[in-house]
């Protein structure tokens, strides 16, 4: 992506408007030598139990649909934070969203943009969270790290591998706190799962199996009148929302929360969940920095010319180092939901409210007891704390950005050997480059409309 020049439409940038004084004025006021006020209200000091402005960490949130509103959520019940002003194209789902943070706070401090320009050029916002459909996510989450906003963004990680990398370069360039909401990663059971392979309790691991969600078929009912093409309803400014991908007809069934069956705009099942549970897989093999050496997937996909065009099940076959194969399906009956690893003195399966393995004691424990911990993974025990936590330390999180990128590009492989008929590719990490094919390379990218680029 290019300069702000390169953007569609001109904007003038707001003028700062939060409450109180944020953590980077106070900050800066302070190390300037300015004197503070003489008469400091308690809640500045952070007394009677309440959280400084100077330590409290401002926020703005872009993208107000169903994972921004869960997001928005849980960052209020944190003191830390103040969420100070949201985005999104959809006007309704602005004011509501920005209602509920105003409602929260028990004021107007928060403030609506439709624009994420508009929202990343206050320099009173100290982080981000972004959540909006995979074709969007390098673009915004670039510009963020550019105006060195930290930020929490949504899985997986962008569209297309070299969307991932541009997001990879401009946090580490610009030295900003990334999370991911790839959030198993704080949950007991699957640090706990993750604990006992790493240690080598079921010996040396062979094989691991991860089960995704099949098709959409929930949608589809949901959608049954809603498949053909219309005028995009006067609340939603539709050409920004399709942003840099390729300009489709406005069809209902396309967009809140079901963009993700159209490659235009997501990546079906696979790249929706790939960032959760192949992510736990990786946790337990020690792949975070690590990947494939060969994919190959097959997939079945709706009848070409629908509303929808991504895989309704699929099953990709991968070979890892330390001669582990791997298997991620979708739809699959001899594939369970979740992670499993399987090694040669046992096993371990873990899925959300699940936890299964080859000894019985494993399952009673909250967590591993410490003679059997050699290795101890990072902890957390709250995603979106830990977020905060790491924004004031400037240490990484549980799930920083070059962790994601890596949990994710086999589901891009795979697809990629998908659409391309069930073609083998060899694939080499630490280059990250597919090797001797040509077509399969250039699926790693893709266009850009006008004006936007990568």
């Amino acid at each position: 992506m290019g300069d702000m020049n390169h953007f569609r439409r001109p904007f003038s940038p707001p003028r700062a408007s939060s409450p109180g004084l944020s953590r980077r004025r106070f900050l800066g006021v302070a190390s300037a030598g300015l004197a503070l006020p003489a008469l400091v209200p308690s809640s500045v000091l952070g007394l009677g139990g309440q959280v400084a402005p100077s330590n409290r960490i401002t926020m703005g949130m872009i993208g107000c649909g169903t994972m921004g509103g869960g997001n928005t959520d849980s960052f209020l019940k944190l003191a830390e934070c103040r969420v100070i002003a949201a985005c999104d194209v959809d006007k309704n789902r602005l004011n509501k969203l920005v209602h509920t943070v105003n409602t929260a706070y028990k004021d107007e401090g928060c403030k609506g943009y439709r624009d994420f320009r508009q929202l990343l050029a206050r320099d009173d916002i100290d982080a981000v969270m972004i959540a909006v459909p995979d074709h969007w996510h390098e673009v915004i989450a670039v510009e963020a790290a550019r105006h060195k906003k930290d930020i929490y963004g949504e899985k997986p990680l962008a569209r297309t591998i070299a969307e991932q990398q541009a997001i990879v370069k401009a946090v580490e360039q610009n030295a900003r706190i990334w999370q991911t909401g790839s959030w198993q990663r704080s949950v007991a059971n699957f640090h706990k799962a993750a604990e006992i392979v790493r240690n080598g309790l079921i010996g040396t691991v062979k094989r691991i199996e991860v089960g995704l969600p099949r098709d959409y078929n929930d949608a589809e009912r949901r959608h049954r009148n809603h498949m053909m093409p219309t005028d995009p309803p006067p609340e939603l400014d539709y050409d920004l929302w399709i942003g840099p991908s390729r300009l489709m007809p406005y069809i209902q069934a396309r967009l809140h929360r079901d963009w993700r069956w159209n490659y235009n705009t997501g990546g079906g099942q696979l790249m929706d969940w790939v960032g959760h549970d192949c992510d736990i897989a990786h946790w337990g093999c020690d792949f975070d920095n690590s990947g494939p050496l060969e994919v190959q997937g097959h997939g079945v996909f709706p009848p070409k010319g629908g509303v929808w065009d991504a895989a309704k099940t699929f099953r990709i076959e991968l070979k890892y180092p330390r001669d582990i194969q791997m298997t991620i399906a979708g739809g699959d009956d001899e594939i369970k939901r979740g992670t499993k690893w399987i090694g040669t003195d046992g096993w371990v399966h873990v899925n959300r409210g699940v936890f299964e393995g080859s000894k019985e004691d494993w399952r009673d424990y909250l967590e591993l007891p410490e003679e059997m911990r050699k290795v101890k993974l990072y902890q957390s025990k709250n995603h979106h704390q830990n977020f905060l936590d790491c924004v004031k330390s400037r240490k990484p999180t549980i799930t920083p950005v070059a962790t994601a990128h890596h949990s994710t590009i086999p589901g891009h492989l795979g697809l990629i050997s998908m659409l391309l008929d069930g073609r083998v590719l060899k694939w080499d990490a630490a280059k990250e480059q597919i090797l001797d094919d040509d077509e399969a390379s250039k699926m790693l990218s893709r266009p850009f409309r006008a004006p936007w680029k990568l």
